[in-house]
């Protein structure tokens, strides 16, 4: 199992942190979200992890193209190629906090396809058109590993048709995992290429705390913010794998959610009777030994790689720390 977290940098010394913990333990990726209002630059964070690591993959997980023309970001992600060659991920996504934050629109499938098409062949050095303007970086050398957040049937289909990798926010329950990476694979078959060359990474929270009480709090307020606002997102709730009793409370959370979450969040999803069904679904939480089985469970389910958020965990940087120390050293060997 490949495993790797993203966080919000709120604070230097937070990422250096972060970045120091990711190699110590062995994590796969590191990434950076680009949320303007929660947290500082993306780039600038994404630099001094790229400055410290040495193994791990270093991830806008992720940025969209509404807050930063395309061009800007192929730019910036080219330049943090030359600082970890071979080891950079561009994650784009329709936008969700980058976008809602700044009151931009998001991105719509048409403008992700051709976005995507795009910043790839900008990475690669070639000259590129998108809108009637024209771009190049002459100096760019390839190696950039271009991913789509997906949640949706068409997105994920989109990734697998175009993108070298998918951030896939649908869920690590045994029937979400069938169902987010056969529509991926589908997507890869219409693009004439095999499943196996597109890079598939589920994103689920994680809160990993000797207090299993207060790792229990703050899972809310991310399951809020992740099922809320993107994930089961859209009209269909049938679609997006959600049972039939739930519907209802989360047509409900979708109403009254924050894209900064906090404790209103947490206790909104607790009111509304969703943290159980949201916490199977998106969430490993809770002691080391808890975290431990919970993702031994999603291993068994068929979870091969996975990027956990970790942005409002109860302590970021000692979750990273504590399930680094206590649980990622059982699962690599395979325990």
């Amino acid at each position: 199992m490949e495993i790797g977290i993203f966080f919000w940098p709120y604070t230097p010394e937070l990422t250096g942190r972060m970045a120091v913990a990711a190699d110590r333990w062995g994590y796969d990726m590191i990434g950076i979200a680009d949320t303007p209002g929660n947290a500082m630059d993306p780039w600038v964070a994404a630099t001094v992890v790229a400055r410290e690591v040495r193994h791990a993959r270093v991830a806008l997980c992720v940025t969209n193209l509404s807050s930063r023309h395309p061009a800007v970001s192929a730019a910036a992600v080219s330049s943090l190629e030359l600082l970890a060659p071979g080891r950079t991920v561009l994650g784009l996504g329709a936008g969700h906090s980058g976008t809602r934050n700044l009151g931009l629109p998001s991105s719509d499938l048409g403008e992700l396809d051709r976005g995507i098409r795009f910043v790839k062949t900008l990475t690669s050095g070639e000259p590129a058109s998108l809108g009637g303007a024209e771009a190049h970086i002459p100096w760019a050398r390839g190696g950039v590993s271009v991913f789509l957040a997906a949640s949706g049937r068409r997105t994920l289909g989109l990734a697998g048709r175009i993108a070298d990798g998918a951030f896939v926010n649908f869920g690590i329950a045994p029937d979400n995992l069938r169902y987010s990476e056969a529509l991926v694979a589908e997507g890869a078959r219409e693009g004439g290429r095999a499943a196996s060359g597109v890079e598939t990474w589920q994103i689920a929270s994680l809160d990993c705390n000797h207090d299993g009480d207060a790792a229990r709090q703050r899972a809310g307020a991310i399951l809020a913010f992740m099922a809320g606002g993107y994930i089961l997102a859209g009209n269909d709730l049938a679609e997006r794998g959600v049972p039939a009793e739930y519907h209802e409370p989360v047509r409900e959370l979708r109403r009254r959610y924050s894209t900064r979450p906090g404790e209103a969040d947490a206790r909104l999803v607790d009111e509304l009777g969703l943290f159980d069904y949201l916490a199977g679904r998106f969430a490993i939480y809770g002691t080391p030994e808890q975290c431990l089985d919970q993702l031994r469970a999603a291993r068994a389910a068929g979870l091969k790689r996975v990027m956990f958020t970790v942005s409002v965990a109860s302590d970021p940087a000692g979750t990273v720390e504590l399930f680094g120390e206590h649980v990622l050293p059982a699962i690599r060997a395979g325990q």
